[in-house]
């Protein structure tokens, strides 16, 4: 009873609860207040299947207000809105701008960047290559107010954006890519995390002004990459990548208008973009005009405030001249630098000194006269003149085309000055170079880091008729300057080179204060057409303008075979006929002329022709040793085969398998903050004249800059490090042009030390020499190449080449390059001094005779090894059985000639004793003979004696004697009566 009373009271009391919530919910949500406009928005829910969508409200704040608007049918979701418009969620209807705002209509804009804008994420990329390990964290893009600058260290920094677009649409963007050390792409990745073609996310430089970039995307997910990544070998800082003004299309519509930037405004309703302040003016966020700064304040474009103006000083103007008037008289004139931003009524102001002095006009440049109105006008054609008057050129000779700037009385009509400033949008003034007479100049600029440009440009370059074309030529045209610089900073001179302003690239640079010297390039490609100076005073950014006494200054600039120029001198030429009125034509290939006439003569053999003296002998050339001359007789080659004189015996190679371009590199080098880099060197060694050149590209900008010839060097960031794939740049030649091939060490004062690579063998290296006609501040007689060629048949790799021990780069001064390379190829050729004979035993009849190469074999190729040769041969056992026979019958017939005179031995024993016995009966008298018979038979006798047919025993029983009772032998006698006896 007590239990279920305690179950009754604790599930009342749940009850209780149970029913109390919604009561308590009621009572709350009778407190909120009801929702307001401002506490909610509006969005669209995704479409579906149909393209269809809802609107809803959502609160700004949860639990803040009660009765939010129900759901409402959305427009379609291929609704847009046009520039200048946004969609007001509550109509659901397109509405304009009001004035001080701007809208894309299907997009949004980025022109503000006092921080990231919501969406953008930077981020540096670790380096971490073995024990190698590099913090990249603090690596990122930085907001600067009107721009993103990128990360100048050899980090990896990437700037993201995600968007999701409702229908195709693009991105576009501006740049400033100033520098070549720096890596800059841009690419995209979609839904399928594929990215754009990799040979188009590379950036092109920028020299002169930003550059504008423009993606298609696909509709769907896409995410903005913009990588850097620093590269630089010099002690110099790189110049950052700037962004401005990202804007991207086909986000379907925009809810809002946004506000015009400072130094912006939009005057009407609908504005798609704000227009700029002009200079001396600003504005506030969001404005519909500009105002005008006070008198005594100043500012730029887009500025969104005024700056005091400063005192003016005497790097605030600089001079030049009017054009000569008719009596060769000019005026000296003084400018204030526009836009001018100092003042003159304050304390301590400079004047602007007064103008109209009149100076003496200097003389024309060379190809051009003085004309009546004391104007330089250019020589017609066919003419030349130092500078005063034009004069035809004689007969046998032809005008000298091109450009030769010496005096500045005005600017050049091919010439173009501007400042570029990487602040400021890029403003077409023509203060940047000033003519001055005697020289051309920087004047001061409004910031020390502003750009002062120069440009040159020309249609193209056309060979005189004494020269015949031909590819070997290494240069079309050459251009040759006179300049210095005056630096108290760290002031830098450019000098750049390409197909137009726009797309120059730099040659060469120098930094701080250079005393007055010349400089020449060589232009061997048509598409050369724009030369431009760049002078920076210093490359920190700053308001102030401390440096404006810098200044760089060109005294003279020389341009040769051009097209459309003029003659300041003439050389001499061939005629086509013996009439002196003829007209000029190239000598034939191999020929020079003879001074004072236009008459053609041979070279001697193996000789080419100096491109630039073609009068006289001495612009015969001879070729090195063991190279030719080509069919036009201007360049020397080899056809990779060479006979060489060594210890008595003439030595044949053949490098026809390492003709074809190969490539190596040295090992892998690495920055001082990490990054991997690898000098690349590619080689074409010899070959004839339609071989394959040597070929360096530079793949990161869209200048695809290519260097050809025998050898060149460019550089190389692993994929590692790129994360994409390897990029090559700074490609440049090292060796051009074959000047001939020895076992000599030293050639034409390139030395090819030992002390570099230790001889190894009694076989010579054979050594190629290259030259490079390209000079460089550091190189001023250009590049140089050796390479070694070393016989070892060890080597299967054709391209085995290795770098001097102390120079790992393959150079140690940066202009001279040694190399070596091994290769079986590179021995002699083989002849029958390099194999021996080896005679076999024979066997049944059969020898063999085999052929092998003898040890340590160092030759390749050439005489082939003989193939075995077989004949016919006596065995062993036929000449033993023949000497055994032979001495068998040798034994025998030895036997028989012993026996024989053993025999005759006997018979005169047995003569010499019957002589003796006949001599005893009768002292002192001699025995008388029976007869005649008797002593004619005696040998007879003697044969019955010893050739009676009786035993072998027998007969020696009956050649022993019988000793008689007297003591003596008895010795049996025949007469012949007995013998006859006997007989019967």
């Amino acid at each position: 009873m007590f239990l279920s009373h305690m179950f009754f009271t604790a599930g009342t009391q749940s009850a209780s609860v149970i029913f109390l919530i919604p009561l308590l919910l009621l009572t709350e949500t009778a407190e909120l207040p009801s929702c307001k406009e401002s506490d909610y928005h509006f969005e669209y829910t995704d479409c579906d299947v149909l393209g269809s969508r809802w609107r809803v409200a959502i609160p700004n704040k949860p639990e803040t207000c009660t009765g939010l608007p129900d759901p409402v049918k959305g427009t379609q979701c291929t609704f847009t809105c046009n520039e200048g418009e946004f969609l007001d969620m509550r109509t659901q209807e397109c509405q304009k701008c009001v004035a001080g705002t701007y809208s894309l209509g299907t997009g949004v804009a980025f022109d503000e960047w006092d921080s990231f804008p919501t969406g953008f994420i930077s981020h540096g990329i670790n380096i971490n290559i073995g024990d190698t390990y590099t913090n990249c964290s603090n690596s990122t893009w930085i907001p600067k107010g009107d721009y993103v600058a990128s990360n100048t260290d050899e980090c990896t920094s990437t700037l993201s954006y995600a968007v999701s677009l409702k229908k195709p649409g693009s991105v576009s963007f501006q740049y400033f890519y100033p520098d070549s050390h720096i890596f800059f792409e841009f690419y995209v990745q979609n839904d399928q995390c594929q990215s754009t073609d990799s040979q188009r996310r590379w950036m092109k430089i920028s020299e002169s002004d930003w550059d504008y970039h423009y993606v298609e995307l696909s509709s769907g997910n896409n995410v903005l990459y913009w990588r850097t990544t620093g590269f630089t070998l010099a002690t110099n800082t790189a110049k950052p990548v700037l962004l401005k003004n990202i804007s991207i299309l086909g986000v379907s519509y925009t809810s809002e208008c946004f506000h015009c930037k400072p130094g912006t405004y939009s005057d009407k309703p609908g504005a798609a973009r704000c227009i700029p302040c002009a200079a001396n003016s600003y504005s506030n966020k969001g404005a519909t005009a500009c105002q005008p700064c006070e008198a005594d304040k100043y500012s730029g474009i887009s500025s969104g405030t005024c700056l005091q103006r400063p005192p003016c000083k005497t790097t605030d103007y600089f001079y030049t001249h009017t054009p000569c008037d008719s009596s060769g008289q000019t005026q000296l004139m003084y400018k204030w630098i526009e836009p001018k931003i100092c003042s003159e009524s304050v304390e301590e102001a400079v004047q602007l000194p007064a103008s109209g002095e009149m100076v003496a006009c200097t003389p024309c440049n060379p190809g051009f006269f003085s004309s009546n109105t004391s104007t330089c006008e250019p020589c017609p054609h066919g003419f030349y003149s130092n500078g005063t008057e034009c004069s035809v050129c004689p007969a046998g000779t032809e005008p000298v085309v091109g450009f030769e700037y010496k005096w500045w009385n005005k600017m050049p009509g091919n010439m173009r000055s501007s400042v570029f400033s990487s602040e400021y949008s890029s403003t077409e003034r023509s203060t940047g170079w000033e003519v001055a007479g005697e020289y051309i100049y920087t004047t001061p600029s409004d910031q020390d880091s502003d750009y002062m440009l120069l440009t040159l440009t020309v249609p193209g370059y056309s060979q005189p008729h004494s020269l015949s074309e031909d590819k070997e030529r290494v240069a079309l045209s050459r251009i040759t300057f006179v300049f210095e610089t005056k630096c108290t900073a760290d002031c830098k001179l450019y000098f750049m080179a390409g197909q137009n302003e726009r797309n120059n690239m730099i040659v060469e640079s120098w930094s701080g204060t250079i005393g007055k010297q010349s400089y020449s390039y060589l232009i061997k490609s048509n598409n050369t057409v724009s030369f431009t100076w760049g002078f920076q005073r210093t490359a920190a950014f700053s308001m102030k303008n401390e440096y404006s006494s810098d200044l760089a200054k060109i005294y003279s600039v020389h341009l040769i075979n051009v097209i459309g120029g003029v003659a300041s001198e003439c050389r001499q030429c061939a005629l086509a006929l013996a009439d002196s009125d003829s007209a000029c034509v190239p000598c034939p290939p191999g020929h020079y002329m003879l001074n004072g006439t236009g008459v053609c003569k041979s070279c001697p053999s193996n000789t080419i022709i100096r491109p630039e003296q073609p009068v006289g002998k001495e612009a015969c050339i001879p070729c090195g040793p063991n190279t030719y001359s080509n069919e036009g007789r201007s360049a020397c080659m080899s056809d990779c085969t060479l006979a060489l004189d060594h210890k008595g015996e003439t030595l044949h190679y053949d490098f026809s398998p390492l003709a074809n371009a190969t490539g190596f590199q040295s090992s892998p080098r690495f920055t001082s903050k990490g990054l991997q880099y690898i000098p690349h060197f590619s080689v074409a060694l010899c070959g004839t004249e339609n071989r394959v050149l040597a070929s360096c590209v530079d793949n990161v900008t869209e200048s695809k800059r290519d260097v050809k010839g025998y050898i060149c060097q460019f550089t190389v960031v692993p994929s590692e490090i790129r994360g994409q794939s390897v990029v090559s740049s700074q490609p440049f030649s090292i060796g051009d042009t074959l000047i001939g091939v020895s076992t000599d060490h030293t050639f034409d004062d390139i030395s090819s030390l030992d002390d570099n690579f230790p001889v190894e063998s009694e076989l010579p290296d054979v050594i190629f020499y290259y030259r490079s006609r390209e000079t460089t501040q550091a190189c001023q007689n250009g590049r140089s190449t050796s390479i070694r060629l070393r016989c070892d048949p060890t080597v299967t790799l054709k391209d085995h080449v290795s770098l001097p021990s102390k120079c790992s780069e393959g150079t140690c001064d940066g202009c001279s390059f040694h190399f070596l390379w091994r290769s079986q190829h590179a021995c002699p050729l083989c002849s029958e001094r390099n194999y021996k004979e080896i005679v076999s035993a024979c066997i049944q009849g059969i020898q063999r005779t085999t052929y092998v190469w003898q040890q340590p074999l160092r030759c390749t190729g050439g005489v082939p090894l003989p193939s075995q040769q077989i004949s016919a041969c006596v065995t062993l056992d036929f000449w033993l059985k023949f000497g055994v026979s032979i001495g068998t019958v040798a034994a025998v017939l030895l036997i028989t000639l012993i026996c024989y005179f053993w025999k005759r031995t006997r018979k005169l024993q047995y003569k010499y004793s019957k002589l003796m016995m006949t001599a005893g009966d009768k002292e002192c008298e001699l025995p008388a003979a029976d007869s005649c018979a008797i002593m004619e038979g005696e040998d007879a006798e003697d044969d019955l004696i010893y050739l009676s047919k009786k035993s072998f025993f027998t007969k020696i029983k009956s050649y022993s004697r019988e000793r008689t009772s007297d003591g003596f032998d008895s010795v049996p006698l025949k007469s012949s009566a007995a013998q006859e006896m006997e007989m019967n």
